[in-house]
């Protein structure tokens, strides 16, 4: 049985930055924020004070100790963030992010095996600040999928040795999320792993790259940046891309990019992320969207066997951000959690003695 830890978009850059011991730039070209350092001033406004310089575990917090009691085989997170000194902000973009590469052992902390760099802020700064962020990545020995030098490498899985066999994750970013059509990497330019669209064809070129890799034992997660920011409804094409995965032999799809969780579905034995959520974010105080509580975070624990890929369970742990660092939820936040992912979900959610969310067992017949 080999454990697999999963959250959504891990985004220390910007306002997180900020409050590392290592601080970049805090320039922003956006709208109506000049400097990153006033996504720390919001989130104060609401939480309390949040010392400066922070540890650089501080952002993970609550989810540090659940890791180590969990000891998941294998740590998969989408990090979200450019990792450059770099000041070439990318034309047309709204919102740039960006974490100086001294700050990457906050990234470290958490020990994550892949970070999936298939998204849309990972070229915030142009191919040279997404050549740092590899290279800031590579030095501290942390693992890359959906983003390289070139097209095999962008397009390449994460090989994550596990007992039994391999746990391969190959990611991909869709136009959906906002990645530009021009970040594709390329045979001769560097970029990220992309996804035109979610189609049957599309689906087929993804089974196909994993049918090639993946050996008895394996275990195969793809994991996808989709989809808008809000809302629950997942579209029918990517419900469509995701079973056409299970049906090629991909074990679980990871889906991220929404801010909020979205559905989750068990398809022929296999999991389904629709969207995990965010998990680490400067957001704290940002008014608007507050239906969603996406205050509220999840970290996903799928239990899957390595000889079938069948899952043979999964919690998801409720957590909450508070001065730009994960805390337990209260009973009250969980409760919330557990009702809108079973509304939402095509399997029933259980909220069981420990706070934690679980697949509820289907109904015996009678």
């Amino acid at each position: 049985m080999v454990t697999l830890f999963l959250c959504g978009d891990v985004m220390p850059g910007r306002g997180v930055d900020q409050i590392l011991p290592h601080p970049g730039d805090p320039a922003l070209r956006e709208g109506f924020v000049r400097d990153a350092r006033d996504y720390v001033e919001l989130a104060e406004a609401v939480s309390g004070p949040i010392p400066r310089p922070v540890p650089f575990a501080w952002p993970w917090g609550e989810a540090l100790r659940l890791l180590e009691d969990a000891a998941p085989d294998a740590r998969i997170i989408n990090l979200e963030t450019s990792v450059t000194r770099s000041d070439a902000f990318a034309p047309g973009k709204a919102v740039h992010y960006r974490m100086h590469p001294a700050n990457v052992p906050a990234v470290a902390a958490a020990r994550p095996d892949v970070c999936v760099l298939a998204n849309n802020h990972v070229l915030d700064f142009g191919r040279p600040g997404l050549r740092e962020t590899l290279d800031a990545l590579g030095g501290a020995g942390l693992r890359a999928a959906g983003a390289g030098r070139d097209a095999d490498s962008a397009y390449a899985p994460a090989v994550v040795p596990v007992e039994g066999g391999r746990v391969l994750v190959f990611a991909l970013g869709t136009m959906s999320s906002g990645i530009p059509p021009s970040w594709t990497a390329t045979a001769e330019r560097s970029g990220v792993a992309y996804l035109p669209e979610p189609s049957a064809t599309t689906a087929a070129v993804v089974v196909d790259r994993v049918r090639r890799t993946k050996r008895p034992g394996d275990i195969a997660v793809v994991s996808v940046h989709w989809g808008s920011n809000w809302g629950y409804r997942v579209p029918r094409n990517q419900i469509r891309f995701a079973r056409a995965l299970v049906d090629g032999g991909v074990d679980v799809v990871h889906g991220h990019s929404s801010h909020h969780p979205r559905p989750v579905e068990m398809y022929r034995g296999r999991l389904i992320l629709y969207g995990c959520g965010d998990f680490v974010d400067d957001y704290e105080g940002i008014s608007g969207y507050e239906e969603y509580r996406d205050d509220l975070r999840l970290a996903y624990l799928a239990s899957v066997a390595a000889d079938t890929g069948r899952p043979a369970g999964l919690r998801m742990v409720p957590l909450r951000a508070r001065r730009m660092r994960l805390e337990a939820a209260a009973d009250d936040e969980r409760a919330w959690l557990r009702e809108t992912l079973d509304r939402i979900s095509d399997v029933p959610i259980a909220l069981d003695p420990d706070g934690t969310l679980t697949l509820a067992p289907p109904p015996v017949p009678r």
